[in-house]
């Protein structure tokens, strides 16, 4: 089985992604592992390697790669990140996770230590410069809804009953 995790920052895509993989004893991989792996190989720190990466499109087209090919070489695999479901082909699910802004604004002003409102003006600058990017280098309207086969709003569900959602809609696939 495979199911890719997408989601915008502060939905809760890699809560997501590790409940799910500790509930139905799959691994997952995350973009972001995918990233760290990059760095690695090329004798970086994950900051270095952001730096290099940054007006680099080869990074975001290899990760985006990687992860396919890791989904096209298992039977089992949770893929999270924002742009899986359009690289993998073979995926039996996938979800796409929602947050109303003020509730992401906040869980991202707590995960990195800094104010709500700090946190909306670097979240609108990210999602405006990823969505030009995505279509830029891919062709992909980050936001167009049509490949998700379910949406889960995060805001209103806490992760085990995001969790339990996905597994239930699994059932009936």
């Amino acid at each position: 089985m495979i199911i890719t995790v997408g989601g915008l920052a502060g939905t809760g895509t890699t809560t997501t992604a590790e409940g799910l993989s500790e509930k139905l004893n799959i691994p997952y991989i995350s973009a972001g592992s995918v990233f760290r792996e990059m760095a690695a190989e090329r004798g970086m720190t994950v900051l270095e390697f952001s730096e290099f990466a940054e007006g680099n499109d080869d990074i975001d087209k290899e990760i985006d790669k990687r992860q396919a090919q890791k989904a096209s070489e298992a039977e089992n695999l949770i893929v999270e990140g924002r742009l899986s479901a359009f690289f993998v082909d073979n995926a039996d699910l996938k979800v796409w996770l929602v947050t109303p802004f003020d509730v992401r604004s906040k869980r991202i002003s707590e995960r990195e230590n800094k104010s709500v409102e700090v946190a909306k003006e670097e979240i609108i600058t990210r999602e405006k410069s990823e969505a030009l990017r995505y279509m830029e280098i891919h062709n992909i309207d980050i936001g167009n809804m049509d490949i998700y086969d379910i949406i889960i709003n995060t805001g209103t569900f806490n992760p085990e009953n995001v969790s339990e959602i996905i597994i239930q809609t699994l059932k009936v696939i």
